[in-house]
């Protein structure tokens, strides 16, 4: 099957059935061989994520009426030929003619006309992209837009547009394997340009890179990770010897880190079963051992039956919309009335978690969202109804601040959202 045609379906998974792209896509990628076709199948799936209102509005012009039921993979398939159309350096005709083949593969022959006479006409046209008003201006769903003005009313328009720039790769160095200016070293002998981070084992390309041409990456030498994320364990400090829980560890990228700072006893944790095989896979590829639990962190007492934590990471389920840059789907995925709903479910597991940690101990909550329901006011209603709870400032916070809000393309992070919770000794 074409490229074009595992595009239309990839697409019709994430906006049809609400599949996330980076479930979608690689349900789609597994059908090729070729490296450059699977990038570029990438390359118009994330592409029309990003500019999906500017792409619809430009393909519903065309259309006397809209698609319904299975035919909605026509839509998503005109959406990849106006993408290629408008942002790729496709040759049109090859474009047209790509996305034609793509519609008989599908088996809707009898469609072939109206890919071809909808393309041509964009193409004939060749108007500038709608920016009528906000959504399509700034590709932003009217929701996420309102709640980022109230929320940063001097800079949101900054967050959309970092939000919309293609995200860099950081990594991890493993200092159990090297220091970072010796792995940075590696890189250099292996003519791959990098800079050291501002969080101690970060590691910044200046371009993307396949895995398998990183030095020692599948001996556990370096770990992929964005430089926000790595603050989690830094933050976090484990000691030797200490009992760890990673509330929703899920992938595993902070367990691993912890378990490389501390020979300490970690106890990983996710709700999704399928999720904590990621965790399983990293740990294996680094060499860690953990217990590996499916459970609820919100009912810890159903699945722990030993002592309390002396530190907790809860990286809580969130709108993840500080790594839209990363996953652009998630504009299209989540609705304004999920920010209440996951709100609650963070409520809800910290003030369980806070039950299972030490006196004397340490929680650090966070998330990737840069929304403050889900963070600074979601930890200052938390302080007003808990006690023995105390906030520890984070150097990097403004001092007014509660926690630490990173927002998308600080330092060339993703946005991320950090506060670190002391619990008294009594």
């Amino acid at each position: 099957m074409n490229l074009r045609a595992l595009a239309a379906k990839a697409l019709f998974d994430v906006l049809e059935k609400g599949l996330s792209l980076s479930v979608a896509l690689p349900n789609q990628q597994q059908h090729l061989t070729n490296g450059k076709d699977k990038a570029l199948l990438a390359e118009i799936c994330y592409g029309v994520m990003r500019a999906l209102p500017q792409l619809d509005k430009c393909v519903s012009d065309c259309l006397s009426k809209p698609f319904k039921g299975k035919q909605r993979i026509i839509y998503q398939l005109l959406l990849v030929g106006c993408y290629q159309l408008y942002f790729t350096r496709i040759p049109p005709h090859a474009a047209i003619s790509e996305t034609a083949e793509a519609c008989r593969q599908l088996k809707f022959e009898g469609m072939v006309k109206v890919i071809n006479g909808v393309l041509r006409t964009i193409q004939r046209n060749a108007t500038e992209l709608s920016t009528s008003n906000d959504t399509l201006k700034f590709n932003t769903p009217a929701w996420i837009i309102k709640r980022l003005q109230q929320a940063y009313p001097d800079d949101w328009q900054h967050v959309i547009e970092q939000s919309h720039q293609r995200p860099p790769m950081w990594l991890r160095n493993n200092r159990n394997h090297q220091t970072r200016d010796e792995y940075l070293a590696l890189l250099a002998q292996a003519d791959i340009a990098a800079s050291a981070g501002s969080s101690p084992d970060s590691i910044l390309l200046e371009s993307p890179k396949d895995v398998g041409i990183l030095p020692g990456f599948f001996d556990g030498a370096v770990s992929v990770q964005d430089g926000a994320a790595q603050w989690a364990a830094t933050l976090l400090a484990p000691k030797d010897g200490e009992l760890i829980l990673d509330a929703c560890a899920a992938p595993g990228g902070k367990s691993c880190h912890i378990l490389e700072q501390a020979d300490c006893q970690l106890v990983a944790v996710d709700f999704d079963e399928n999720r904590l095989q990621r965790v399983k896979e990293n740990m294996q590829r680094l060499q860690f051992t953990a217990e590996i639990i499916h459970g609820d962190a919100a009912n810890i007492d159903s699945w722990w039956q030993g002592n309390k934590f002396d530190r907790i990471l809860l990286d809580a389920p969130c709108s993840a919309t500080g790594v839209i840059r990363r996953h652009p789907d998630i504009k299209w995925l989540r609705k304004s009335q999920d920010i209440e709903e996951l709100a609650e479910l963070q409520r809800q597991i910290l003030d369980h978690c806070w039950q299972w940690l030490q006196p004397g101990g340490q929680l650090l909550y966070a998330t990737c969202s840069i929304l403050p329901q889900e963070n600074a006011l979601q930890i200052q209603a938390f302080l007003e109804r808990t006690k023995d709870a105390t906030l520890v400032p984070i150097a990097q916070q403004a001092p007014a601040e509660t926690g630490w809000q990173i927002l998308p393309g600080t330092q060339a992070m993703d946005g991320f959202y950090y506060a670190l919770l002391h619990k008294s000794a009594q």
